[in-house]
């Protein structure tokens, strides 16, 4: 039997993320082995963040976080200039 293609969902379990597994799921075809990660486990928490992964859901394909799952999550750059930490 061939090698399948190893797709990784990391996630919190929000309806979001529930359904970005059904998209994943949908969209897999018979070579791709769909797993999902919890994030409240602190193994899974510390492996993503390993990976780089800064919010979720995210996607890992092959052991390589999707590009469309990178360099996401809070910035609090971005949030200052929104007017973190401002009086109105």
């Amino acid at each position: 039997m061939a090698d399948k293609r190893k797709i990784e969902i990391f996630s919190a379990g929000c309806a979001i993320c529930q359904e970005a597994i059904e998209a994943v799921r949908r969209a897999a075809c018979s070579s791709c082995e769909v797993i999902v990660h919890d994030m409240k486990d602190m193994q899974v928490a510390r492996r993503a963040k390993d990976m780089g992964i800064r919010s979720v859901p995210a996607a890992v394909i092959d052991g390589k976080l999707a590009s469309c799952c990178a360099d996401r999550g809070v910035d609090i750059g971005v949030l200052k200039s929104a007017g973190l930490g401002r009086a109105l």
